[in-house]
């Protein structure tokens, strides 16, 4: 009967990181959208485990390839949709600088790849962008490693909010 709750927890939540994906086809919220849709694996990590969490990731990420903007859909798969659920993983290292080494390079290897994938499978002209993406590309990641930084922080206080908040009353229900 346990599985039978934990498949039915994936399915909701990966129907529900795909229809918050689909947000992602109004202008500007391209790099808000997968973030939060990725939020939304907290809750199997919570309730189901990694397991089941990977589980919901692999789900969304495939009905998401379907439905999403383009864009929005390779952050979401590239990064956003698991980070949640390996974050917890890499937080069990005890040691902080550690820890933000490897997210930190977990994050640039792999904006460094979806972006490859966008520029040059998608075909992202990026002659058309000008001057400032040719020498502004390092300025972007930095500033991105930042807003990285940022959203780490605000992910960390969402889950703990979570568990001290809600997770007790949604277990119950569980």
């Amino acid at each position: 009967m346990k599985n039978a709750k934990n498949i039915a927890l994936c399915g909701i939540v990966s129907a529900l990181a795909t229809v918050v994906m689909i947000a992602a086809y109004f202008p500007y919220l391209t790099y808000s959208v997968p973030a939060i849709a990725g939020c939304l694996l907290i809750l199997l990590v919570a309730l189901c485990g990694t397991k089941w969490a990977v589980v919901g990731y692999v789900v969304s990420g495939i009905l998401v390839l379907f439905f999403a903007e383009p864009e929005a859909k390779l952050l979401y798969v590239g990064f956003f949709g698991y980070y949640p659920i390996i974050k917890e993983k890499i937080e069990k290292l005890n040691k902080s600088w550690m820890e933000y080494i490897l997210k930190l390079l977990i994050f640039n290897v792999a904006i460094i790849a979806v972006y490859f994938i966008v520029i040059n499978v998608l075909g992202m002209p990026i002659e058309n962008m000008g001057e400032t993406f040719k020498y502004g590309t390092l300025l972007l990641l930095l500033v991105g490693n930042v807003v990285f930084l940022v959203y780490d922080v605000a992910l960390s206080r969402l889950i703990t909010l979570y568990f001290n908040r809600l997770h007790p009353r949604i277990k119950k229900m569980f």
